[in-house]
């Protein structure tokens, strides 16, 4: 994928707002590539600047917790998100509570 179709999925992200996520699917939707979830795991994965492009808040289209590389891995990522208040139901985000509008 093109350096532009990252920065405009880095943009997205950067407007995560605390307590709520957003899936794969979601961002490559909004950036006109409804197919690309794949393309937008691999930004996550090489997100130069985080935390300032909050990747920890991009999770499965069914709320389960993939894909973080950084120091304490998924269990991090939960920690994180508990932390700024997403909902969980068992180990998946509950998408009904705590998925972004993008209002």
């Amino acid at each position: 994928m093109s350096s532009l179709f990252f920065d405009r999925v880095y943009s997205l992200c950067a407007r995560i707002p605390i307590g709520k996520v957003a899936t794969y699917h979601q961002l490559a939707k909004l950036v006109g590539s409804p197919r690309a979830s794949r393309a937008v795991g691999m930004a996550m994965k090489k997100n130069p600047n985080a935390p300032t492009i909050p990747c920890h808040r991009v999770v499965a289209s069914d709320g389960a917790l993939t894909g973080y590389s950084a120091q304490g891995g998924l269990a991090q990522k939960k920690h994180m998100l508990l932390q700024e208040g997403v909902v969980f139901m068992g180990e998946k985000v509950d998408l009904t509570a705590s998925l972004w509008k993008n209002e």
